[in-house]
């Protein structure tokens, strides 16, 4: 099995290399360590290999994994956030990738305002159209833009987000990509803001997604491996007494689980 930081040293010169095809500084690309459904000895080796940010999918799961992680990174949320827990989310992540629609960045802009909180967010877009996939129409992201800098004092905008429908041939991402990168210098043009943020790439497509603009790329089996197969058997209640993991989650609540190792006490890893 190769050493993780064996591996890392890999993905950044494929990263370095991806810039240098396309005129850019691998300075202007941050790797995103994606350690969903992994536990928090994975935090520890990425934030030890000298990675900065973790990213996570499920509130919910970085309720139990910040605090039993080593200090230090920042987090953010790459996944779907629904309304009821913003609060939570508010407490855990610096950055909210997955801004979806302007009713969402008004609740975070008012929980914001309740708790002292100062929100970095990104607004999701889907580019693809892809009935399956989160994110905002291309068409709505203007004025979803200049709504939050209007009427969002709380919240700093600092990007967009996608995802490319998923393909066994990275070049297929291509289109997706530069179609974000197109819509955010065209607000940027016209509306007089900065977006500097562009998140997109993952395992399969960081290259393509570097060489169309990405500053982040949200990477996980690249850097970690398979993920594992849990189940959930425990959960606990939203910021607004909905219960968290009643939804199409597969892994557990708030409370208990230490690892996705098994030594948890309330995940059971699947077969």
């Amino acid at each position: 099995m190769r050493e993780f930081g064996e591996i890392l040293e890999d993905v950044r010169g494929r990263i370095a290399a991806a810039c240098e095809r396309a005129g850019r500084s691998p300075d202007e690309v941050e790797i995103i360590a994606v350690t969903k459904t992994h536990g928090a000895e994975v935090v520890k080796e990425a934030w030890d290999a000298g990675l900065t940010i973790v990213g996570e999918n499920k509130v919910q799961e970085a309720a139990w994994k910040k605090p039993a992680s080593v200090s230090g990174p920042s987090w953010h949320l790459i996944g779907h956030l629904q309304s009821n827990k913003v609060r939570h989310a508010l407490e855990l992540f610096d950055f909210i990738h997955s801004v979806d629609s302007v009713k969402l960045a008004d609740r975070i802009n008012l929980i914001a305002d309740e708790t002292g909180a100062s929100p970095h967010i990104l607004l999701e877009v889907n580019v693809s159209g892809e009935k399956s996939k989160s994110g905002m129409k291309p068409e709505e992201v203007k004025p979803a833009v200049e709504h939050i800098v209007a009427e969002c004092p709380r919240v700093t905008l600092e990007g967009l987000m996608t995802m490319a429908p998923f393909s066994e041939n990275p070049e297929d991402a291509r289109p997706y990509f530069r179609r974000l990168r197109e819509l955010r210098d065209s607000l940027e043009g016209e509306l007089g803001v900065g977006l500097p943020r562009l998140s997109m790439g993952m395992s399969g497509d960081y290259e393509v997604a570097v060489e169309e603009g990405a500053t982040w790329v949200r990477l996980g089996t690249v850097l970690f491996g398979e993920r594992p197969k849990v189940k959930r058997v425990a959960s606990s209640d939203g910021d607004d007494g909905s219960t968290p993991c009643g939804d199409s989650d597969t892994y557990a609540g708030f409370g208990g689980l230490d690892s996705y190792s098994g030594a948890g006490p309330t995940a059971k890893i699947l077969d």
